[in-house]
């Protein structure tokens, strides 16, 4: 999950466990199977950078992300 995964490090994401609204909103911002994002910081949520933006993530919701 990604509160637990290296920061600074270029990771793959390998499943979204999401309920099927989440799943869409992940998708609709490019979370989805394959897609490559770095993990910038783990201080109360998670902040990763996926394309060329950031986009700040509860833990609740990180944690459905597996890279």
């Amino acid at each position: 999950p990604l509160p637990i995964a290296p920061a600074g490090v270029e990771l793959t994401v390998k499943k979204v466990l999401a309920e099927e609204k989440n799943k869409r909103h992940f998708e609709n911002l490019g979370i989805i199977a394959g897609a490559t994002l770095t993990v910038l910081s783990q201080a109360g949520g998670v902040i990763i950078k996926l394309h060329e933006g950031r986009l700040a993530l509860d833990k609740d919701l990180a944690m459905k992300i597996l890279v």
